[in-house]
């Protein structure tokens, strides 16, 4: 049996594009390695998300005990980066105009474990028929000779 942990982030600043960018790099890696990749990259996502990583390890640890479980055991089992609320303002702009602004928002879940194997959907294999297959289409070249 193993554990699993979850650490939610609601209302970040920043858009869940610009944070999925960020989070694809990580998502199913070990918990030490993507904290350490996180640490080094440019952008504000990554130490948002660093931060979030470091509070579902603690999530983790807190509950299984520091005796039973370290940090190093963990990996990502799932990562989830979802839109949140867009704050809209407006910028003044000449002849009387205004120009939207909006401020986007994201939710970010994260939920580490000490399973090793990380549990994917796989999809189920269409049986092969029996039918003939089907014949190939011609060119429009081969269609007007013939």
């Amino acid at each position: 049996m193993y554990m699993e942990a979850v650490a939610k982030a609601k209302f970040l600043r920043g858009s869940a594009r610009k944070m999925r960018l960020v989070a694809d790099i990580v998502r199913g890696q070990d918990l030490v390695w993507a904290t350490e990749r996180l640490k080094f990259m440019p952008h504000l996502a990554a130490r948002r998300l660093h931060k979030i990583l470091r509070a579902a390890a603690a999530n983790a640890i807190s509950v299984e005990g520091s005796a039973k479980l370290k940090a190093e055991d963990l990996r990502i089992t799932r990562l989830t980066v979802d839109g949140g609320p867009i704050a809209r303002r407006f910028r003044a702009v000449g002849m009387g105009r205004a120009y939207r602004i909006r401020k986007r928002y994201c939710h970010v879940t994260v939920i580490v474990s000490d399973d090793h194997v990380i549990h994917v959907a796989k999809e189920k294999s269409k049986p092969a028929s029996k039918e003939a297959p089907a014949p190939a289409k011609r060119s429009v070249r081969e269609a007007k000779q013939k």
